[in-house]
């Protein structure tokens, strides 16, 4: 739907909703059907704060300027303040829930997150140490759970800030 709008074959009002709704219908199916992992959860709570300022902005997410220049990425004002863009809008004085939208600024990665995003991604890791727990047919104690998502947390942030 993305590429159809960037070409001008769908409109960028009804296209972005609608891709985003058919989206939230597939990922709310996939997390029912694996309510069983527990960090799902958060990621459930990060789709949630998601489609709260998405949908309170007109289906748009809205996106700071100031999060996107710091984030190294430049020239996109324009396409966000007319909505071109069938996923995001620019972040202004009529925004609601601005603090929902993608303001944190991700200068290693060269883009911008939002809390939800941020919730979804720690549930995502969840999932995959829960994954991993589990494939491995003993349950370590709470403890060696948090201490190996902390080790796996900063292993990431170790790559993330290489890389730059």
């Amino acid at each position: 739907m993305a590429y159809g709008t960037y070409r001008g074959l769908f409109r960028p009002e009804w296209a972005g909703p609608l891709a985003k709704a058919l989206v939230l219908l597939l990922v709310g199916y996939g997390l029912y059907r694996n309510r069983h992992l527990k960090s799902l959860y958060l990621v459930l709570l990060g789709l949630f704060l998601n489609t709260l300022v998405i949908f309170a902005n007109g289906g748009h997410m809205p996106v700071s300027l100031d999060a996107l220049q710091k984030a190294g990425i430049e020239g996109w004002e324009e396409l966000l303040k007319t909505k071109a863009d069938a996923v995001h809008s620019l972040l202004d004085e009529s925004t609601r829930l601005p603090f929902l939208g993608d303001v944190i600024p991700l200068p290693p990665l060269r883009k911008t997150a939002s809390l939800g995003d941020l919730f979804i991604l720690g549930g995502i890791v969840g999932v995959v140490v829960e994954g991993a727990l589990r494939a491995g047919g003993r349950r370590p104690s709470r403890r060696q759970a948090a201490l190996r998502v902390l080790a796996f947390l900063l292993l990431v942030w170790l790559l993330l800030t290489l890389r730059t």
